[in-house]
Protein backbone atom coordinates (compact mmCIF):
# COMPACT_ATOMS: atom_id res chain seq x y z
CA UNK A 1 0.00 0.00 0.00
CA UNK A 2 1.40 3.54 -1.08
CA UNK A 3 1.35 6.44 1.54
CA UNK A 4 1.33 9.72 1.23
CA UNK A 5 0.49 12.64 3.45
CA UNK A 6 0.74 16.47 1.86
CA UNK A 7 0.35 19.34 4.46
CA UNK A 8 -1.34 23.02 3.56
CA UNK A 9 -0.80 25.85 6.09
CA UNK A 10 -5.00 26.22 6.09
CA UNK A 11 -8.25 25.00 5.60
CA UNK A 12 -8.42 27.21 2.51
CA UNK A 13 -5.34 25.95 0.58
CA UNK A 14 -6.00 22.77 1.42
CA UNK A 15 -9.03 22.88 -0.06
CA UNK A 16 -7.54 24.49 -3.18
CA UNK A 17 -4.82 22.18 -3.73
CA UNK A 18 -7.41 19.09 -3.53
CA UNK A 19 -9.16 20.47 -6.19
CA UNK A 20 -5.97 20.78 -8.27
CA UNK A 21 -4.80 17.21 -6.76
CA UNK A 22 -8.95 15.96 -8.07
CA UNK A 23 -8.67 17.70 -11.49
CA UNK A 24 -5.19 16.06 -12.11
CA UNK A 25 -6.58 12.72 -11.80
CA UNK A 26 -9.20 12.64 -13.70
CA UNK A 27 -7.48 14.21 -16.54
CA UNK A 28 -4.92 11.59 -16.19
CA UNK A 29 -7.53 8.64 -16.09
CA UNK A 30 -9.70 10.29 -19.38
CA UNK A 31 -5.86 10.58 -20.95
CA UNK A 32 -5.52 6.96 -20.61
CA UNK A 33 -8.50 6.22 -22.55
CA UNK A 34 -10.63 7.92 -24.58
CA UNK A 35 -14.37 6.43 -23.15
CA UNK A 36 -13.12 5.58 -20.10
CA UNK A 37 -15.09 7.35 -17.07
CA UNK A 38 -13.58 8.51 -13.56
CA UNK A 39 -15.70 7.04 -10.60
CA UNK A 40 -15.53 9.84 -7.39
CA UNK A 41 -16.83 8.68 -4.79
CA UNK A 42 -17.72 12.40 -2.49
CA UNK A 43 -17.80 12.71 1.32
CA UNK A 44 -20.01 15.04 3.15
CA UNK A 45 -17.95 17.79 5.79
CA UNK A 46 -16.95 21.26 5.51
CA UNK A 47 -13.26 20.50 3.34
CA UNK A 48 -15.12 18.27 1.03
CA UNK A 49 -17.76 21.28 0.61
CA UNK A 50 -15.07 23.97 -0.25
CA UNK A 51 -13.73 21.70 -2.27
CA UNK A 52 -17.30 21.19 -4.46
CA UNK A 53 -17.21 24.93 -4.30
CA UNK A 54 -14.03 25.04 -5.85
CA UNK A 55 -14.36 22.56 -8.67
CA UNK A 56 -17.85 24.54 -9.63
CA UNK A 57 -15.79 27.82 -9.80
CA UNK A 58 -13.19 26.44 -12.28
CA UNK A 59 -13.30 27.40 -15.68
CA UNK A 60 -15.84 25.25 -18.30
CA UNK A 61 -14.16 22.51 -19.88
CA UNK A 62 -11.55 21.99 -17.01
CA UNK A 63 -13.17 18.90 -15.88
CA UNK A 64 -14.91 16.69 -18.08
CA UNK A 65 -18.06 16.03 -16.28
CA UNK A 66 -19.63 14.02 -19.03
CA UNK A 67 -17.23 11.57 -18.22
CA UNK A 68 -17.16 11.41 -14.34
CA UNK A 69 -19.52 9.07 -12.19
CA UNK A 70 -20.65 10.82 -8.63
CA UNK A 71 -20.83 8.21 -6.14
CA UNK A 72 -22.24 9.20 -2.45
CA UNK A 73 -19.78 7.43 -0.17
CA UNK A 74 -22.12 7.65 2.26
CA UNK A 75 -25.69 9.75 3.11
CA UNK A 76 -27.87 10.53 6.54
CA UNK A 77 -31.39 8.76 6.40
CA UNK A 78 -32.89 11.64 5.88
CA UNK A 79 -34.98 13.36 2.45
CA UNK A 80 -32.91 14.38 -0.34
CA UNK A 81 -33.98 18.29 0.58
CA UNK A 82 -33.45 17.87 4.41
CA UNK A 83 -30.80 20.38 5.57
CA UNK A 84 -28.69 17.35 7.10
CA UNK A 85 -28.32 15.39 3.42
CA UNK A 86 -25.13 15.28 1.62
CA UNK A 87 -26.75 14.98 -1.68
CA UNK A 88 -28.07 18.47 -1.10
CA UNK A 89 -25.14 19.81 -0.08
CA UNK A 90 -23.10 18.16 -3.49
CA UNK A 91 -25.96 20.06 -5.29
CA UNK A 92 -26.07 23.38 -3.85
CA UNK A 93 -22.65 23.31 -3.93
CA UNK A 94 -21.23 21.34 -6.99
CA UNK A 95 -24.12 19.84 -9.53
CA UNK A 96 -25.81 22.94 -9.91
CA UNK A 97 -23.01 24.68 -11.09
CA UNK A 98 -21.68 21.97 -13.20
CA UNK A 99 -22.72 20.22 -16.97
CA UNK A 100 -23.08 16.49 -15.80
CA UNK A 101 -25.23 14.21 -17.28
CA UNK A 102 -28.32 13.14 -14.81
CA UNK A 103 -27.07 9.50 -15.31
CA UNK A 104 -24.13 9.93 -13.99
CA UNK A 105 -25.11 11.46 -10.86
CA UNK A 106 -25.43 8.33 -8.65
CA UNK A 107 -27.37 9.35 -5.96
CA UNK A 108 -28.56 7.53 -3.21
CA UNK A 109 -31.87 6.74 -3.62
CA UNK A 110 -35.21 7.96 -1.42
CA UNK A 111 -33.00 8.45 1.20
CA UNK A 112 -35.14 8.75 4.09
CA UNK A 113 -37.34 5.46 3.74
CA UNK A 114 -37.03 2.23 5.50
CA UNK A 115 -32.55 2.11 5.92
CA UNK A 116 -32.61 -1.82 4.61
CA UNK A 117 -34.59 -0.89 1.57
CA UNK A 118 -32.82 2.50 0.43
CA UNK A 119 -29.43 0.44 1.08
CA UNK A 120 -29.95 -2.33 -0.60
CA UNK A 121 -31.72 -0.51 -3.80
CA UNK A 122 -28.58 1.68 -3.68
CA UNK A 123 -26.54 -1.54 -3.62
CA UNK A 124 -28.68 -2.94 -6.67
CA UNK A 125 -28.11 0.32 -8.56
CA UNK A 126 -23.79 0.27 -7.90
CA UNK A 127 -23.79 -3.41 -9.20
CA UNK A 128 -25.92 -2.38 -11.86
CA UNK A 129 -23.18 0.29 -12.63
CA UNK A 130 -20.05 -0.92 -12.04
CA UNK A 131 -18.63 -4.26 -12.61
CA UNK A 132 -16.98 -6.19 -9.88
CA UNK A 133 -13.27 -7.13 -9.56
CA UNK A 134 -12.31 -10.95 -8.67
CA UNK A 135 -11.92 -9.54 -4.98
CA UNK A 136 -16.17 -9.47 -4.96
CA UNK A 137 -16.20 -4.95 -5.38
CA UNK A 138 -15.49 -2.50 -7.94
CA UNK A 139 -12.83 -0.50 -8.33
CA UNK A 140 -13.89 3.10 -7.61
CA UNK A 141 -11.19 5.93 -9.07
CA UNK A 142 -11.28 7.99 -6.21
CA UNK A 143 -13.15 7.66 -2.62
CA UNK A 144 -12.98 11.38 -0.45
CA UNK A 145 -12.99 10.51 3.00
CA UNK A 146 -13.36 12.75 6.32
CA UNK A 147 -13.14 11.76 9.77
CA UNK A 148 -14.73 12.28 12.79
CA UNK A 149 -13.30 13.31 16.13
CA UNK A 150 -14.06 9.43 16.93
CA UNK A 151 -12.29 7.74 14.46
CA UNK A 152 -15.18 7.19 12.03
CA UNK A 153 -15.15 7.80 8.16
CA UNK A 154 -17.92 7.98 5.75
CA UNK A 155 -21.18 6.54 8.26
CA UNK A 156 -18.48 3.39 9.42
CA UNK A 157 -19.02 4.22 13.37
CA UNK A 158 -17.57 2.62 16.20
CA UNK A 159 -19.38 -0.35 17.91
CA UNK A 160 -21.25 -0.50 14.53
CA UNK A 161 -22.84 -3.40 12.92
CA UNK A 162 -21.14 -2.17 9.10
CA UNK A 163 -17.77 -2.59 10.49
CA UNK A 164 -18.22 -6.18 10.61
CA UNK A 165 -19.66 -6.14 6.61
CA UNK A 166 -17.07 -8.57 4.11
CA UNK A 167 -19.40 -8.59 1.34
CA UNK A 168 -22.09 -5.87 0.83
CA UNK A 169 -21.10 -2.63 -1.06
CA UNK A 170 -23.19 0.00 0.72
CA UNK A 171 -25.29 -0.62 3.97
CA UNK A 172 -27.57 0.64 6.44
CA UNK A 173 -25.55 1.08 9.63
CA UNK A 174 -27.15 1.90 12.92
CA UNK A 175 -25.27 4.21 15.50
CA UNK A 176 -26.53 4.49 18.70
CA UNK A 177 -24.67 7.23 19.81
CA UNK A 178 -26.63 9.57 17.52
CA UNK A 179 -29.77 7.66 17.78
CA UNK A 180 -30.18 7.29 14.04
CA UNK A 181 -29.60 5.44 11.03
CA UNK A 182 -26.66 6.42 8.91
CA UNK A 183 -26.13 4.70 5.34
CA UNK A 184 -22.57 3.85 3.81
CA UNK A 185 -20.24 2.30 1.34
CA UNK A 186 -18.13 -0.67 2.83
CA UNK A 187 -14.56 -0.81 3.81
CA UNK A 188 -14.19 -3.58 1.32
CA UNK A 189 -15.33 -1.43 -1.14
CA UNK A 190 -13.26 1.76 -0.39
CA UNK A 191 -10.09 -0.41 -0.32
CA UNK A 192 -10.25 -1.83 -3.65
CA UNK A 193 -10.05 2.24 -4.61
CA UNK A 194 -7.43 3.52 -6.87
CA UNK A 195 -6.90 6.45 -4.86
CA UNK A 196 -8.58 6.67 -1.56
CA UNK A 197 -7.81 10.19 0.36
CA UNK A 198 -8.68 11.92 3.75
CA UNK A 199 -9.21 15.57 3.69
CA UNK A 200 -8.83 17.14 7.15
CA UNK A 201 -8.52 20.23 8.87
CA UNK A 202 -8.61 21.66 12.30
CA UNK A 203 -7.47 21.25 15.67
CA UNK A 204 -9.96 18.83 16.25
CA UNK A 205 -8.42 16.06 13.54
CA UNK A 206 -5.39 15.74 15.87
CA UNK A 207 -6.42 13.33 18.58
CA UNK A 208 -8.45 11.43 16.27
CA UNK A 209 -4.72 11.10 13.60
CA UNK A 210 -3.03 10.50 16.55
CA UNK A 211 -5.14 7.48 17.42
CA UNK A 212 -5.69 6.20 13.92
CA UNK A 213 -1.72 6.26 13.17
CA UNK A 214 -0.39 4.95 16.06
CA UNK A 215 -3.42 3.43 18.56
CA UNK A 216 -3.29 -0.29 18.82
CA UNK A 217 -4.96 -2.23 15.34
CA UNK A 218 -8.62 -1.64 16.98
CA UNK A 219 -11.02 -0.81 14.02
CA UNK A 220 -14.18 -1.14 16.17
CA UNK A 221 -13.05 1.63 18.27
CA UNK A 222 -10.93 3.69 15.54
CA UNK A 223 -13.20 2.46 12.29
CA UNK A 224 -10.61 4.73 10.05
CA UNK A 225 -8.11 2.00 10.83
CA UNK A 226 -9.93 0.02 8.59
CA UNK A 227 -9.21 1.93 5.33
CA UNK A 228 -6.06 0.40 3.90
CA UNK A 229 -6.14 -0.01 0.24
CA UNK A 230 -5.26 -3.13 -1.17
CA UNK A 231 -3.62 -2.25 -3.81
CA UNK A 232 -4.20 1.22 -4.79
CA UNK A 233 -2.74 4.57 -2.62
CA UNK A 234 -4.05 6.34 0.60
CA UNK A 235 -3.37 9.98 0.41
CA UNK A 236 -3.92 12.45 3.93
CA UNK A 237 -4.59 15.56 2.99
CA UNK A 238 -4.61 17.67 5.82
CA UNK A 239 -3.82 21.32 7.17
CA UNK A 240 -1.17 22.72 9.38
CA UNK A 241 -3.44 22.84 12.44
CA UNK A 242 -4.97 18.86 11.46
CA UNK A 243 -1.22 17.79 12.16
CA UNK A 244 0.43 20.43 14.18
CA UNK A 245 1.36 17.93 16.90
CA UNK A 246 1.23 14.44 15.58
CA UNK A 247 3.81 12.52 14.88
CA UNK A 248 3.94 11.67 11.15
CA UNK A 249 4.01 7.92 10.37
CA UNK A 250 7.48 6.80 8.60
CA UNK A 251 5.43 4.94 5.99
CA UNK A 252 3.60 8.55 5.30
CA UNK A 253 6.96 10.49 4.77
Amino acid sequence: MNHAIHTEPDAESLAAYARDWLVELIGARHAASDSAKFSLALSGGSTPKRLYQLLAQLPAGSVNWQRVLLVWGDERNVPADHADSNFRMVKENLLEHIDIPEENILAVPDPGGQPRSVAEHYEKLLRDRFEATSSGFPALDCVLLGMGEDVHTASLFPNTTALQETHRWFVENHVPQLNTWRLTLTAPLINQATDVAFLLSGSGKQQALEKLWHAPYQPELYPSQLIRPTTGRLSFLVDKAAVENVTIPVECR
